[in-house]
């Protein structure tokens, strides 16, 4: 299914993503005009004669303002049609239909606005789905390790109504989930998520490469010109303050999006006053709960009416055995999980400074280099879990005495069993 494009629910972000690019690319222009024409061209060349200095920067020009513009234009495009957002649930979907239909037919009140939210989590509280055959739950359980709550069931999100898929958060301005959100970027025109981080790393380190070209040229020009009676270009000040300017801004970016690329962590991460993650991890069936952890088995029985522990979280009742109710093929194809946390500040996805970075950034120098494709952590589909575990799990594993994972054959009875 093709990724479901979303737009803000703010007017003002919407006006921001749309007009800040055109400024930045506006502002490409004029660089191209300054550098090449202006400064190299008429300057350099044909008033001073430094012609193999001008050829130099003209050079360095042509390599650095391709490599800028195409992830640029890139994160522009993923940012605007595939911001890595989770789809709605298809009663969510018509609840947002009937209130845009609503909208239309009430064109009296289109100057009033809801109050602003500060969190998504302050809105109305729309409680976890309590159906043990709630739509989307089999995507969590069906892996081996996925992100969960105190008792066992995947994070809720209030505002989609849905599960939320590992390491995704709301976007209040887009009204999604995104996943592996990082930030809402005006500058490159849309949200910065798992599907245009890579991206948005090339655009910066490039962009700061460029400034550095013509600022280095820019000043050059300036200080010769203040010796000589014509006095300072102005296209010269423009192009010292803009090439200054965004060389700025470029380096804080690649220094910031850098350092979160090799611990592989997101803005949303660094600014979360929780820094604890709670894991379920996959167990031998039928493995009770002890002191260090409890164990969940989907799938799951019947919601129980009796009193819940106050340990419990959502008024949830995990429970290691099926119901009466429950089909003896079901009990052969359930699963067990231990429910285990992370110390403060652990991250279960940290892969090594170069895990982490070819997680991103790709496998080949090309993808490094080159806008080419999205990155390696966009991919799903493993069956262990939804991105790539380091060696943190296994220590979290060790530190409450997990019992240990299934051996092949181990693993054959219960396919069979469950056949």
């Amino acid at each position: 299914m093709p990724p479901r494009r979303v737009q803000s629910k703010e007017a003002a972000t919407r006006c921001a993503v749309l007009i800040i690019p055109g400024i930045v690319l506006g502002a490409f222009g004029f660089g191209t005009w300054a550098v090449i024409d202006r400064l190299c061209v008429d300057y350099l060349i044909r008033k001073r004669g430094e012609n193999g200095l001008a050829i130099a920067f003209l050079v360095l020009y042509a390599i650095f303002f391709p490599l800028t513009i195409a992830p640029y234009l890139r994160v522009f495009y993923t940012a605007q049609t595939n911001p890595g957002a989770v789809p709605w649930t298809d009663d969510r979907e018509r609840e947002e239909q009937e209130k845009e239909r609503y909208k239309r037919s009430q064109p009296s009140r289109s100057w009033w606005k809801k109050p602003k939210r500060e969190d998504a989590e302050q809105g109305p509280w729309n409680p976890p789905d309590q159906d043990p055959d709630s739509p989307g739950l089999e995507n969590f359980y069906s892996k081996n390790v996925f992100v969960c709550e105190g008792d066992g069931r995947p994070k809720w999100c209030s505002d989609c109504r849905a599960w939320k898929p590992d390491r995704a958060h709301h976007s209040r301005e887009l009204g999604h989930c995104i996943r592996k959100m990082d930030h809402l970027c005006p500058w490159v025109g849309g949200m910065i998520s798992e599907t245009a981080f890579n991206f948005f790393v090339q655009f910066t380190f490039w962009c700061m490469c460029y400034c550095i070209v013509c600022l280095g040229l820019s000043v050059h020009c300036l200080l010769n010109q203040r010796n000589e009676p014509e006095g300072v270009d102005g296209v010269t000040i423009a192009a010292v303050a803009l090439s200054a300017l965004f060389g700025f801004f470029a380096f804080g970016m690649t220094f910031t999006s850098g350092g979160m690329l090799i611990r592989n962590k997101t803005n949303i991460d660094m600014l979360r006053k929780d820094n604890i993650v709670r894991l379920a991890v996959r167990v031998p069936r039928g493995t009770p709960s002890t002191p260090n952890y409890q164990t969940i088995t989907y799938p799951l029985a019947p919601y129980s009416q009796s009193p819940v522990p106050d340990s419990q979280v959502h008024g949830y009742h995990p429970t290691t055995s099926s119901d009466s109710t429950t089909a003896s093929r079901d009990q052969q194809a359930s699963r067990t999980f231990a429910i285990i946390k992370s110390e403060p500040g652990e991250n279960p996805w940290d892969l090594g400074y170069y895990g982490n970075f070819k997680d991103v950034m790709g496998n080949t120098i090309w993808e490094w280099m080159f806008p080419i494709r999205h990155s390696p952590c966009c991919d799903h589909d493993s069956m262990e879990s939804d991105y790539k575990l380091g060696p943190v799990v296994e220590e979290m594993a060790k530190r409450v005495d997990l019992p240990r994972k299934r051996s092949k054959s181990e693993h054959a009875v219960e396919m069979m069993e469950a056949r």
